[in-house]
């Protein structure tokens, strides 16, 4: 069957100025400050309810387990529904108010077992938003806007994770005690962090689909979704095509991604444990030390994070001019050199040199593989690829929780600061996979 680009209405899609690009994106605002909280608090809760050091990895499991079963199935599912409210519409509202009461309950975790079980719930309520988010933006825009869609999207993540990280350091500039702590020794500061996020979570979805609401469907395009197949067994049928089908841009693109996101989780799992040892000289989670590093932790987040959102809009012109390939390669070389420097940094104002690589890498790792991606895939399938790509995230993650703990004594020597140079060494290696990837030629939507 010959499938017409579902998404628009009609033949063109309008071309949206600046302002409603970014209205459109401000969702994942919300969306990347739940991230922001759980990259930066997470293993900081585990380690105060008593985790141990090496098995960190297996309690971050939920994240990718949840987003391998999920994305692809709610990709697929999102790309077939017709509803009143819209194509992606449903599954944003009802991934936001889940993700909302997540970040509400987990702070108030008494044991590890319930963090961990909240966090699966958490990142199954974001995977059910994240990949109809990216596919709705894709719907939205012609292909000539797909880059400025997608770095503006990349913005908005580095603006989310900066706040993120910094409000437990704002929270203590406000007067907040940074030593308090409640009955499960989680910092009050944490907790309060955790509450401002489920306001946003729910708050800036809203505003996304209030501003720059769903482009409507045509007769033709709703009678084309309603004469498929429906049920479960049509959705993984759909996944497996889709899978067998699958782009060769995007199949080069899975080894960038296993480099790149087993580097980043080993970074957000280990970097607060990695600046204890290095700046503080400490490991010990009852110290003020240690809480030290957390909040420094949040001041470096949100600089590199900072400088992702800035970073997101710069790049603009120079992915036109030398396109996503040249650009994230550049960028992930500059961050792979950034984290082998981090452990030799003893002084914490220098950490904030390194940070200006991770942030370039960051803002590029947000975009530019989507900017690859949306022009060699099929316009009726932007959702179900838009969630199998994300399973080239997932599936390194995965690898890294039952791989680290198995290296983490014999070969990284039990110390947080190797994980983090090998976390370098990775991201250079994403940078050479990048040189593979044969890119399809971009088409262009007539005015």
């Amino acid at each position: 069957m010959n499938h017409a680009p579902i998404g628009s209405s009609g033949s063109k899609k309008p071309w949206l100025s600046f302002w409603q690009i970014l209205n459109m994106n401000i969702g994942f605002f919300g969306l990347q400050f739940s991230f922001g909280l759980q990259q930066s608090s997470m293993s900081p809760i585990y380690k105060y309810l008593g985790a141990d050091e090496a098995s960190l990895p297996y309690l971050w499991l939920a994240g990718p387990v949840t987003g391998l079963i999920v994305q692809p199935i709610i990709g697929a599912m999102s790309d077939r529904t017709v509803s009143r409210w819209g194509r992606r519409t449903p599954y944003f509202l009802i991934g936001a108010l889940i993700c909302s009461l997540g970040l509400l309950i987990m702070p108030f975790s008494s044991s590890l077992w319930m963090a961990a079980s909240i966090l699966w719930i958490l990142d199954a309520a974001n995977n059910v938003t994240m990949e109809p988010y990216r596919a709705y933006v894709s719907d939205r825009l012609r292909s000539e806007q797909h880059a400025a869609g997608f770095l503006t999207q990349s913005a908005c993540t580095g603006l989310g994770q900066t706040l993120a990280y910094l409000t437990p350091s704002l929270l203590v500039a406000f007067g907040m005690n940074s030593n308090a702590v409640n009955a499960n020794h989680i910092p009050y500061i944490v907790i309060t962090a955790f509450l401002i996020g489920a306001v946003f979570s729910i708050a800036s979805i809203l505003w996304s689909l209030k501003t720059t609401p769903e482009l409507p469907l045509d007769p033709e395009q709703i009678a084309e979704i309603k004469s498929q197949p429906t049920g479960w067994r049509a959705t993984a049928d759909e996944i497996i095509l889709a899978v067998k089908e699958m782009p060769l841009t995007m199949k080069q693109l899975a080894l960038v991604k296993l480099f790149q996101w087993y580097a980043m989780f080993c970074y957000w799992q280990y970097i607060v444990l990695s600046l204890g040892r290095s700046i503080f000289g400490t490991d010990d989670p009852a110290t003020d030390g240690f809480r030290d590093a957390g909040l420094l932790n949040g001041q470096i987040g949100a600089f590199y994070n900072f400088v992702a959102f800035i970073a997101a809009f710069a790049l603009v012109p120079f992915v036109r001019r030398f396109g996503p390939k040249v650009t994230h390669a550049i960028c992930l070389l500059l961050a792979g050199i950034a984290m082998l420097s981090l452990p030799d940094i003893h002084t914490p104002a220098l950490l904030y040199i390194p940070m200006l690589g991770v942030g370039l890498a960051w803002a590029s790792i947000m975009g530019n593989p989507y900017v690859m991606l949306a022009d060699c895939i099929p316009a009726h399938r932007t959702g179900v690829y838009m969630g199998i790509f994300n399973m080239f995230i997932v599936i390194p993650m995965i690898i890294q929780i039952f791989t680290l703990p198995l290296i983490y004594h014999r070969w990284l020597d039990g110390n947080p600061e190797n994980v983090i140079r090998l976390a370098g060494a990775l991201l250079i290696c994403a940078a050479v996979a990048v040189s593979i990837v044969k890119l399809k030629k971009q088409h262009t939507d007539t005015h």
